[in-house]
């Protein structure tokens, strides 16, 4: 199949399959006489684990690493959940600088006005580049 064809089986764009490509994701596709890209069933496969992936939040290199724990059928389930609860655990320290974040801006929210007056905390804080708490 082209790569429009694989983009459209696979949810992904042509330009991401290209680039996945470009940065050794994807196996180089073979080419038509033509020079056109032709993807293979298991190219296909390969695609859907890279979106799920990402669709998981897993960061380019750690795909890459999953992708290379998935095609080593002599690998240890061990290697597989540590590099998930890895991401885990950076997915808690994420969720907690934007529960922060949150918090900062609700602060800040409840000390505005909202009326008709000029000042306003909000446009203040990001003027001062200091935080509320």
């Amino acid at each position: 199949m082209n790569i429009g064809q694989a983009a459209r089986k696979s949810g992904l764009s042509a330009k991401m399959i290209r680039y996945y490509e470009s940065i050794g994701l994807l196996a180089a596709a073979h080419r038509s006489d033509s020079g056109y890209r032709l993807y293979q069933p298991e190219d296909l496969h390969t695609l859907a684990f890279i979106k799920r992936s990402r669709d998981l939040g897993f960061s380019l290199e750690e795909v890459a690493r999953l992708l290379a724990l998935w095609q080593d059928r002599s690998r240890a389930s061990a290697d597989v959940k540590a590099l998930a609860g890895q991401h885990v655990a950076d997915l808690d320290r994420r969720i907690e600088e934007l529960k922060t974040l949150r918090d900062t801006l609700q602060h800040l929210i409840g000390h505005c006005h909202g009326d008709d007056r000029p000042d306003c905390p909000i446009l203040m804080n990001l003027a001062s580049g200091v935080g509320c708490h």
